[in-house]
């Protein structure tokens, strides 16, 4: 089992996250890279939350491949290039990541390498064995 750290001595989460998860020995570590609201079909949304879906649908696939779920993640990167998108960026977050909840850090960026991209997400998961 994973444990959740939350000291009393820290400033409780802004969100639905934790601030630490141990993670036990003999784990599987799958490290995903950031994933861009892009489809298939070469197309970009123009909508901070239909990109942020693409990246956890993504996400959820690479997941799947290495046969693991939201459950494994334990560290989510998020990545803006508008502070006021984070809280449309967070509520798709919420609806993937399950119990415990990962820890999680939250950036503004300048841009990424094409400038209709609004958001990046990457993972790290384990799985325990």
């Amino acid at each position: 089992m994973k444990k959740i750290f939350n000291p009393p001595s820290v400033r409780r989460p802004f969100g639905n996250y934790n601030h630490g998860l141990l993670v036990p020995p003999g784990a599987s570590l799958l490290v995903v890279s950031g994933q861009l609201g892009i489809g298939l079909d070469e197309k970009v949304p123009e909508d901070i939350s239909a990109q942020a879906e693409l990246c956890f649908e993504a996400i959820k696939a690479i997941l799947a491949d290495a046969q693991m779920s939201f459950a494994d993640v334990i560290r989510i990167s998020g990545f803006v290039t508008k502070r006021e998108d984070f809280p449309a960026y967070m509520a798709v977050r919420d609806r993937y990541t399950l119990d415990p909840k990962p820890v999680s850090t939250l950036i503004i960026v300048g841009g990424f390498t094409r400038p209709e991209f609004l958001v990046e997400v990457e993972v790290t998961a384990a799985k325990i064995l």
